[in-house]
C-alpha cells in the first residue's frame, strides 16, 4: 500500500506554492497587476474567515487536467487521481491544517464540508464527496454534507445566496469547507454564506488549485519566480518550515 508521501510525490515537481506579495490578492492570492485586492475579492461578498489554496492551478497544466480529469474521466485513471489528490490533501492537512485555523481565528475546524456541485443532478456523485468522506484521513472524522445545491441554481460563476441551502442548522461550529477549485470564488463565498445563515461560526476554505492563467500580463513571469520544487513544509499563510510530513497510507 503507498503511503501518502508516495501518492502526492510527482504532484511536488509542478505544484506552486502561492506566496504574499505585492502583486498578490490578499484574499485569494490571485495574481495581480500590483493590486491588493484581485477583480472578483474587489467586488464580490466576503463571507469567509480565511482562505488558502494549496497551489496554483495553471490553465492548461498537469494539476488543471488533474483537477478536471478526476471528476470527468473514468474507469482506473479517475481512481488514480482521486487516490493522489485525496493524498496531496491528506499530506497538506496534517501540516497546515493549523495555520487556517489560526487564520481564521479558532482553535480547531469542529466539521468539515465540501462545496457542491452546483448542478443537482451531478452532486450526489461528485468525486469530491469520496475524497473527504473515504479518504482523506485528517478530516474524515468530523466530514458531514452540510450543503445542497438549490433545484435552479444562479448562472455560475457569480455569488448568489441561492445557490445553496443548508441540510441541517448549525450552532456556532467552525467549519472548514473544501473545494478543489478556485476561480473566481463565487462557489465558495455561496457555500459560506449558506453555512453562516445556518448558524455555523468561522468558516475557512482550502481549495487544492487556484485558477490563474499564465497569458495574463506578468503572470509568467511571476509563476516562473516561485519556487521548485514544492516545498510541502511551508504554506500560502504561514510561509515557514513545519516539521514532519506524515506517513500513513491512503487506505
Amino acid at each position: 500500500m503507498p503511503t501518502v508521501a508516495e501518492l502526492s510525490a510527482v504532484y511536488g515537481n509542478f505544484m506552486l506554492s502561492p506566496r504574499r506579495g505585492p502583486d498578490v490578492c490578499e484574499l485569494c492570492f490571485n495574481l495581480t497587476d500590483g493590486h491588493s485586492r484581485c477583480y472578483a475579492c474587489a467586488r464580490g461578498q466576503q463571507w469567509l474567515d480565511a482562505m488558502a489554496p494549496i497551489s496554483y492551478s495553471v490553465a492548461g497544466e498537469q494539476l488543471h487536467h488533474a483537477l478536471a480529469g478526476y471528476k470527468r474521466l473514468g474507469g482506473e485513471t479517475q481512481r488514480r487521481i482521486g487516490r493522489e489528490l485525496a493524498a496531496v490533501l491528506w499530506r497538506h492537512l496534517v501540516l497546515h491544517e493549523r495555520c487556517l485555523a489560526q487564520a481564521a481565528a479558532v482553535m480547531r475546524f469542529e466539521l468539515v464540508t465540501g462545496v457542491p456541485s452546483c448542478d443537482p443532478s451531478r452532486d450526489p456523485k461528485h468525486p469530491l464527496h469520496h475524497l473527504l468522506a473515504d479518504l482523506v484521513a485528517p478530516v474524515r472524522g468530523r466530514y458531514e454534507r452540510l450543503l445542497r445545491p438549490q433545484q435552479r441554481p444562479p448562472a455560475p460563476h457569480i455569488f448568489d445566496l441561492r445557490r445553496f441551502a443548508p441540510r441541517r442548522r448549525l450552532s456556532g461550529q467552525a467549519v472548514l469547507l473544501i473545494d478543489d477549485t478556485w476561480t473566481t470564488g463565487a462557489n465558495a463565498q455561496s457555500a459560506a454564506a449558506a453555512l453562516k445563515r445556518a448558524g455555523a461560526g468561522p468558516v475557512a476554505a482550502l481549495v487544492i488549485g487556484r485558477y490563474v492563467t499564465r497569458s495574463w500580463r506578468g503572470n509568467d513571469r511571476r509563476l516562473r519566480a516561485l519556487a521548485r520544487p514544492f516545498d510541502w513544509s511551508r504554506c500560502a499563510l504561514c510561509g515557514a518550515a513545519t516539521p514532519g510530513d506524515g506517513d500513513c497510507l491512503v487506505r
